[in-house]
């Protein structure tokens, strides 16, 4: 019998949408893993932290940082393969910012649509800029690269997510070497700004990649890939956090033969976007073809424990079950605790 830990980023929605969301959801599979529980909380997360609670927990559970901030460049990098020998290396996301009303915003990642030529050909122009100013850069795929900056180590970043559709100012990397940081940034952005890469991608009506995201910060001596993790529709840095990457749930089966831990990150595009409508069909899916199984298997005991651990922006729930836990028939299945 395996161990499951299920991580959902976005799987609670915020509060003042959550009960309408509830409502809306045909989830019996989720409902009884919620409610016939062994043990549940709602979990505090600091806000000191420029990191999503989800991160925060990931950074914990994986032993990827302190205080829940995330040092994930050193085992991402080993993950694709790279060896991050000394020094301090950064994760480093090709980003869109555009102007809002009042301020600048960075567009969801998710939705630059960058090809692997596309971001070759960017990184590759990027790359003598970074050198020159004593900065090592090196390519992971086409959204995740990878920055050396010993001297940087200091700087306190925030995770892509977390300043998403957020005023930048409050999200900047910050600390005594920030200048450094945002001459680097400068001076990319004029290079990028008349790349016929990005000429290419506005003729094509796509946004232009014109600046990168630095964060994620890791000493040598950082978490390693950890090989009991499996991700499911999840960004490049998070997917080479762990040894096993599912195409889709109809591979479940396979990941619930040893103890797991299993984060499905399908829910974030909508929830970042507040479609809603979306959000609500993809919590759906997941009830057909993750949900419902995972509580077929702890009821046959071909899973011993499942560990939920679902959150928002704001938040973080914990739920345990087993076998046992779902004998607990007077408890009626209900979604309740996800508002």
């Amino acid at each position: 019998m395996s161990k499951i830990t299920l991580v959902l980023p976005y799987a609670l929605p915020l509060p003042e949408f959550a009960p309408d969301l509830v409502r809306a959801l045909n989830a019996p599979g989720l409902a009884a893993l919620l409610t016939r529980t062994s043990q549940h909380a709602r979990v505090p997360v600091s806000e000191d932290v420029r990191a999503l609670p989800h991160e925060q927990w990931l950074a914990r559970a994986l032993g990827a940082g302190q205080d829940g901030k995330p040092a994930f460049a050193g085992a991402a990098m080993r993950g694709f393969g790279l060896d991050p020998a000394d020094g301090t290396w950064f994760i480093v996301n090709p980003a869109h910012i555009q102007i809002a009303r009042s301020h600048l915003m960075m567009a969801d990642l998710r939705h630059l649509a960058l090809s692997e030529d596309e971001s070759r050909a960017l990184f590759e122009a990027a790359r003598p800029l970074c050198e020159e100013a004593g900065h090592p850069l090196v390519y992971g795929d086409a959204q995740t690269w990878f920055l050396r900056a010993d001297d940087w180590a200091a700087l306190d970043t925030a995770t892509p997510d977390t300043a998403v559709g957020m005023d930048l100012i409050d999200f900047m990397p910050k600390g005594e070497r920030a200048i450094a940081y945002r001459r680097l940034q400068n001076e990319v952005q004029m290079l990028w700004h008349t790349h016929p890469v990005n000429a290419a991608r506005e003729a094509r009506r796509l946004p232009a990649v014109n600046a990168f995201w630095l964060w994620g910060a890791a000493q040598p001596a950082a978490a390693d890939r950890a090989a009991h993790l499996t991700t499911y529709a999840a960004p490049g840095w998070l997917a080479a956090l762990g040894a096993r990457r599912l195409a889709g749930l109809h591979e479940l089966d396979g990941a619930l033969r040893d103890d797991t831990m299993l984060v499905a990150g399908n829910l974030a595009e909508a929830a970042i976007a507040a479609d809603w409508g979306s959000w609500v069909m993809a919590m759906q899916q997941l009830e057909e073809q993750l949900f419902a199984p995972l509580l077929a298997a702890v009821k046959q005991g071909r899973v011993r424990e499942l560990r939920l651990v679902l959150s928002s922006r704001e938040g973080l729930l914990e739920s345990t079950t087993t076998g046992m836990a779902q004998r607990s028939f007077w408890r009626r299945p209900t979604l309740e605790r996800l508002t």
